[in-house]
């Protein structure tokens, strides 16, 4: 019997332009330039190894929780999607550990499409459920920090998912508030 785990990063990054009284909290400038928006619906879960579909289904989730909680819903960005899956590739093939280890250089490259206030990431880990996606999603939901960026003052977000030849998914979804 395969055995199933759920890792959820017990921390959360948040970056916010001019905050600097926390030792997770960064401060950029950025330049304003145009977005591109990608809204993507799934109503259920996709087939194993179809990625845009998991991610969403993360998204869909998300906006079901956050209208849940009178909240705004979150608008797909591909742009900030490429940089969330790019860093679920590196965590997946292990160049990276999981966490949120270059989250800085994530947010400069979004910065480049989009000018923002604040920035936040959620990361997760799981392996051996039939529906990785809403154990992500469930997980950072139980998680006091993680559900803060969900629940945060957003306006678009980024979700990427990558699996890895062991059969473990890797989750990552950044939150930015444009200016």
């Amino acid at each position: 019997m395969r055995s199933t785990s759920l890792l959820v990063m017990s921390g959360f990054l948040l970056l916010k332009l001019g905050l600097s009284s926390c030792d997770s909290v960064l401060s950029f400038k950025t330049n304003p330039v145009s977005q591109s928006e990608s809204p993507a619906t799934v109503s259920q879960p996709p087939n194993d190894g179809d990625f845009t579909n998991w991610e969403g289904l993360v998204h869909q989730q998300i906006n079901q929780y956050r209208q849940s909680q009178n909240l705004p819903p979150l608008t797909l960005d591909a742009s900030i999607s490429k940089e969330a899956r790019r860093h679920s590739q590196a965590m997946a093939t292990g160049r990276v550990p999981l966490g949120h280890g270059g989250f800085e250089q994530r947010v400069r490259a979004i910065a480049q499409s989009m000018s923002y206030r604040q920035a936040a990431e959620n990361v997760a880990y799981n392996q051996g459920y039939s529906d990785p996606a809403t154990q992500a999603v469930q997980g950072w939901l139980k998680s006091p920090g993680h559900r803060k960026n969900i629940e945060g003052d957003f306006d678009v977000t980024g979700i990427g998912v990558s699996k890895n030849a062991k059969g473990d998914y890797y989750f990552t979804q950044i939150f930015i508030k444009r200016q």
